[in-house]
């Protein structure tokens, strides 16, 4: 398999922390691209322009993140991360929605903040960043859910308190939200996420 990945992309790390907790990451051949570069030729895995993309081996092109995700697990013999049916099936699902709603709006604000300051609008910051601040709110009023087995859910959480000390950390995220915050002091000594802990190329 062929993974079209950016290092500091989060819905990239949550696919690759899946791929070394099912046992797979050996089977994946990670291909840095740069989705902003002028001659990217992302489109023709992703018609979107976006990462992750999954090529799989036998040539079928899987995106976004929680598709690639869910492929994944369904590769592999062992625990799944994604309940295969009833509530707590509809609970992972539902968690990784909110992660993955924070993280699209922590990325669109950071987006417009890079652009021109004079064609910058300060109300579309300010409305990523409420819901931001509304969807940590979310996962500290549920912070308990997460402990236990490992899930998609889980992971994706993990992946949002990751990319917020990566690119918003004069934030303090963890201020107000004590329970998330152990709880991804945990999370974060896992291997998994250890190894993938996201830094700006030098």
């Amino acid at each position: 398999m062929k993974l079209r990945f950016s290092p500091t992309s989060p819905y990239t790390r949550k696919v690759i922390i899946v791929a070394i907790e099912t046992g797979q990451s050996d089977k994946i051949e990670k291909q840095p691209t740069n989705v902003w570069a002028p001659d990217t030729d992302i489109g023709k895995d992703n018609p979107l322009g976006k990462v992750p993309a999954l090529v799989t081996d036998g040539g079928e092109v899987l995106y976004d993140s929680p598709v690639i995700c869910e492929y994944l697990d369904a590769q592999h013999a062992g625990p799944k991360l994604l309940p295969p049916a009833g509530g707590a099936r509809w609970q992972v699902l539902r968690l990784q929605a909110l992660a993955d709603g924070i993280l699209d709006a922590a990325i669109l604000r950071r987006l417009e903040s890079q652009r021109p300051q004079e064609r910058q609008s300060a109300d579309w910051i300010e409305r990523q960043k409420r819901a931001v601040g509304r969807g940590v709110d979310a996962l500290e009023a549920e912070a308990k859910s997460l402990d236990g087995p490992l899930t998609l859910g889980s992971i994706a959480a993990g992946c949002v308190c990751g990319y917020l000390d990566l690119r918003f950390a004069a934030e303090r995220w963890r201020q107000g939200h004590p329970k998330l915050a152990a709880w991804y002091e945990k999370i974060a000594q896992r291997k998994s996420f250890l190894d993938t802990v996201p830094k700006d190329p030098a």
